[in-house]
């Protein structure tokens, strides 16, 4: 009797080895960042890295990469309180691949303007970083503390990352020049802002009241042919007194095109508001990493 893999196994596995691909690529992105650019510029980074990138200046014996895994240890207990074991569990991988990456990769960027090297810098790090938290883990330091804050009290992570941040550039800014410090400035919010960009603003999603007296054709359309969900609010028009049944819905940016297309056949005179949304927690529409 052959024995068949169990395909719970496989699945998670395949999970498994998909995290871990996420984290050590993301990690090698900003381990270019910190070897190839801001080691070389004397610029310094935010967060645990920050820190870590000043003591190396000020000790140049002490390696960065191990620097780094002292200085998380005490993160890793707020990653085991307040956000979970699982992601405790990956984010204990990565800040080993992390701290490997940062001890093995070393790759020139002919990159020598400083402003130009702060925004490429800023582009790696923000790309890593999103990479990273794409993940069901993190690469420990700041991601840590920015994933608790996320989850209990709904900060952004990128703007958690921009306030720590700028709080260890005022303290480093001592150890180094006013130049180099306006230039890690740069540095620190093209990162935020890409790190947001990457975890939230690639699935972005709209939220979208429609008002049409054949709001029963669009909302069939909606259920069957972009197979979202939508809701049906009663309401009242102010002037007219007259009922009205708005519908809503929340998709995919990428389908609100083709919604658009959907309402303007069936009803050209539909009254159409469409709002971003920031966060959108749900099992199919859903945009929050599953940390």
């Amino acid at each position: 009797m052959s024995q068949e893999p169990d395909a719970r196994v496989l699945k998670l596995s395949g999970q498994f080895l998909w995290n871990i691909a996420l984290i050590t690529t993301g990690s090698v992105c900003c381990a270019i960042a910190i070897n190839g650019i801001l080691v070389p510029h004397q610029f310094v980074s935010g967060g645990v890295t920050g820190l870590a990138l000043v003591i190396h200046y000020l000790f140049p014996r002490l390696d960065v990469s191990w620097l780094y895994l002292a200085l998380n240890i005490p993160l890793f207990a707020v990653g085991w309180w307040f956000v979970g074991r699982r992601f405790f569990l990956y984010s204990a991988i990565g800040m080993s691949i992390f701290t490997v990456a940062l001890a093995w990769t070393h790759v020139s960027v002919p990159v020598q303007e400083p402003l130009l090297s702060a925004l490429l810098a800023g582009i790696m790090s923000g790309v890593g970083s999103g990479i990273i938290l794409k993940s069901l883990g993190s690469a420990g330091g700041m991601d840590i503390l920015s994933v608790a804050l996320c989850n209990r009290f709904s900060i952004r992570v990128g703007t958690t990352i921009l306030i720590f941040n700028s709080c260890v550039l005022l303290s480093a800014a001592l150890f180094t020049s006013i130049e180099a410090a306006l230039y890690t400035l740069v540095y620190m919010y093209v990162t935020s802002q890409i790190v947001n960009l990457v975890v939230v603003g690639l699935s972005q999603r709209k939220a979208v009241f429609i008002i049409s007296r054949e709001w029963k054709e669009i909302s069939h359309s909606i259920l069957y042919e972009i197979r979202r969900g939508a809701t049906i609010i009663r309401g009242q028009g102010a002037y007219s007194g007259q009922h009205e049944d708005i519908l809503y819905t929340v998709i995919p940016f990428k389908e609100l095109a083709r919604l658009k297309r959907i309402i303007r056949r069936i009803d050209s005179d539909a009254f159409v508001v469409v709002n971003d949304t920031l966060e959108v927690m749900g099992q199919r529409i859903g945009n929050q990493p599953h940390w």
